[in-house]
């Protein structure tokens, strides 16, 4: 089974804005054997972004991403010390703390990144857009 793990703006997309997604990030999500997974750095992300006013949602995200890992099926991934030491040896070719831990996980679960983020795509992580 493939797994893959969601940048958080391929997640806000797969939800709200799927013309977004590129062809062939929307035929990994659609794989029959894909196992997709959110990352709790995701979580953070579009919950403090939320809170700061400067992304909008139909809900609270409580509530929001709540029922859309749930409709999408997907797999939570905790951010764990593994990652978040993992996080910190990696080259700074990304500042953003959260695309860091993204990449960590990915790194540790041995999974695909969707992401269209060309930071990302400088370390050495399987990545798909």
């Amino acid at each position: 089974m493939t797994a893959y793990l969601l940048d958080t703006c391929t997640f806000i997309w797969l939800c709200a804005e799927s013309e977004r997604l590129s062809q062939e990030a929307k035929r990994a999500i659609d794989a029959a054997d894909a196992s997709l997974f959110l990352s709790d750095a995701s979580v953070l992300e579009i919950t403090l972004k939320w809170s700061a006013g400067k992304l909008d949602l139909p809900d609270p995200p409580r509530h929001w991403i709540e029922a859309q890992t749930t409709a999408w099926a997907l797999n939570v991934q905790p951010v764990d010390r593994a990652a978040i030491y993992r996080a910190a040896e990696l080259p700074l070719h990304h500042r953003d703390p959260f695309d860091r831990l993204l990449v960590a996980a990915a790194l540790n679960l041995n999974a695909t990144i969707l992401t269209p983020d060309k930071a990302i795509h400088q370390y050495p992580v399987s990545y798909r857009w």
